[in-house]
């Protein structure tokens, strides 16, 4: 069933708590999927890179694990500055994932190929203010375990997950980040019937999966298109004519959020749309659990897509 959720604040200079305020959102919906739980969320766009990176999945006590997770953080510094970023800072986030911040202007394609070809490792994400966060267990499991409460942004989305066809897993986990396009990441509820036609032709292309998930597709359908010079809404139009299937997404990029319904809309959202946010999820309750006044709410209509910008 699954269940995806987004916000973007239209006021306070990005400072809102938008990691408590998502963890709200998606715990509201924990019904919809409790296997997994990611957030793609937004800070104002700095000068650095950011990247999360994910060394292994879950958790491991053994002490042989321990260590070579150990000499994977110093590989993946020694790809980076191999690949021209320079000052790598990794942080710690657990024992599995690390977030890094480079000083770095060439092609994210080639420094994110780099550090994944540390056997084991996977990029979630890279951009100016993009940071993926997800893993194995409901909100307020995977919000408190990355400590979202203190993150503070702009704007955001989130998926709980009920994994339907492919393993559970964090790889498997959405959301997913737009490889290899900077600061633009999806979720999704729904199936994509030509997802194979599309991810061989992806893949023909030099795009990279690090999922069998179908929701993937989408992502880096996208960013082939914004590569070809389209930007985000003609983007998202132009999935509506080429991706075939029942689906709702949400699609982030560093300044704007956008949703697209297919020609049946049988993937449900509501919207919330007012002079200090916009708010949208897969359920009501979601949007409530945010907002603590008198709203009104709507359901967009089938094939539409609209974007906002903060």
């Amino acid at each position: 069933m699954c269940g995806i959720a987004g916000i973007i604040y239209r006021n306070g200079n990005g400072a809102h708590r938008l990691g408590a305020d998502m963890t709200r959102m998606l715990q509201s919906m924990k019904h919809r999927g409790p296997d997994s739980t990611g957030y793609a969320l937004y800070r104002r766009p700095g000068d650095e890179l950011i990247m999360r990176i994910k060394l292994a999945d879950g958790g491991n006590d053994d002490l042989e694990w321990a260590d070579r997770l150990r000499r994977r953080r110093e590989e993946v510094k020694a790809r980076i500055r191999a690949a021209g970023g320079r000052l790598p800072v990794l942080d710690e986030i657990n024992e599995y994932t690390i977030a890094a911040t480079v000083d770095y202007d060439g092609e994210i394609k080639h420094l994110a190929d780099y550090v994944e070809s540390v056997p084991g490792t996977e990029v979630l994400s890279a951009g100016s203010a993009l940071e993926i966060v997800k893993d194995l267990g409901d909100a307020q499991t995977v919000g408190s375990a990355y400590k979202l409460d203190a993150y503070v942004g702009t704007h955001g989305i989130g998926h709980v997950r009920m994994a339907t066809e492919s393993d559970v897993d964090i790889s498997n986990a959405h959301p997913y980040w737009a490889y290899p396009f900077s600061d633009v990441a999806v979720v999704h509820n729904g199936q994509l019937t030509n997802y194979h036609r599309w991810r061989r032709r992806l893949e023909r292309l030099g795009h990279r999966f690090a999922s069998d998930c179908d929701s993937e597709v989408i992502a880096v359908y996208l960013a082939q298109r914004m590569q070809d010079g389209a930007s985000l809404e003609d983007a998202m139009r132009m999935s509506l004519e080429d991706l075939d299937g029942v689906f709702t997404y949400i699609c982030v990029s560093d300044d704007a959020l956008g949703m697209a319904k297919d020609e049946l809309a049988a993937k449900p959202l509501v919207l919330y749309e007012g002079d200090d946010m916009v708010v949208l999820a897969s359920e009501e309750i979601a949007i409530r659990a945010v907002i603590d006044r008198e709203i009104e709410t709507y359901d967009p209509y089938e094939s539409e897509v609209m974007v906002w910008t903060r």
